[in-house]
């Protein structure tokens, strides 16, 4: 795993980490660029790379075969930086998992379906778990209190609105506060509202 793009607080100084995973496309400098959107937070930002800047080749709702070995590699890179994080005193309940559209769908199928449990917060830009099939709900509820800011449009052209409340729902099942709004158009956009929920976040 190459070195990930670092940004924001001092490490000793910052109360949370958070680990920003971009979209298809997109690399950690567009993840910089979003993060400077936001307000001032005592947070240290790391950010990983996608190979060739996609986490997996084909579209999310696709059977999770389909995506494979990409999808798999992907994950494994997340609890990858999420060991690395803990190493330098962030374990998971002070790391906030934050991705935008395919990184979004990346870390909350991560939260949801591969590492369950207790995080500092989710923020959830465009996107949702990964697959055509829902999540079964967990028989307790592993994210308990986690706070998620779940944020989408309407009629985004790769992120149905209907798999951003699948989401949100298996969040909720899951135990975690969930902060859900889908706002009218028809972009693939991050709002400046949303950005303001996120900071939000980060400084509660």
């Amino acid at each position: 795993m190459s070195p990930m793009l670092e940004w924001g607080a001092r490490p000793e100084g910052a109360r949370v980490a958070v680990l920003a995973v971009h979209g298809r496309g997109g690399d950690p400098g567009s993840m910089r660029d979003v993060a400077s959107r936001f307000g001032d937070a005592p947070v240290r930002f790391f950010a990983p790379e996608a190979p060739g800047n996609a986490w997996y080749p084909g579209g999310f709702l696709q059977p999770l075969e389909d995506n494979q070995p990409a999808l798999e590699n992907s994950l494994r890179t997340v609890g990858q930086c999420l060991d690395e994080l803990a190493g330098a005193g962030f374990g998971p309940e002070r790391v906030v998992l934050w991705g935008f559209s395919q990184g979004a769908c990346l870390i909350s199928h991560y939260a949801l379906a591969v590492a369950p449990r207790r995080y500092a917060g989710l923020i959830v830009f465009t996107g949702g778990f990964i697959g055509p099939d829902l999540i079964a709900d967990p028989v307790d509820e592993p994210l308990a209190g986690v706070p998620v800011v779940l944020r989408s449009i309407s009629e985004d052209p790769w992120v149905p609105r209907h798999r951003v409340e699948e989401t949100a729902a298996s969040l909720r099942a899951a135990g975690a506060q969930v902060d859900l709004r889908i706002d009218p158009g028809t972009e693939h956009i991050i709002t400046d509202e949303a950005c303001e929920a996120a900071t939000r976040l980060l400084t509660s």
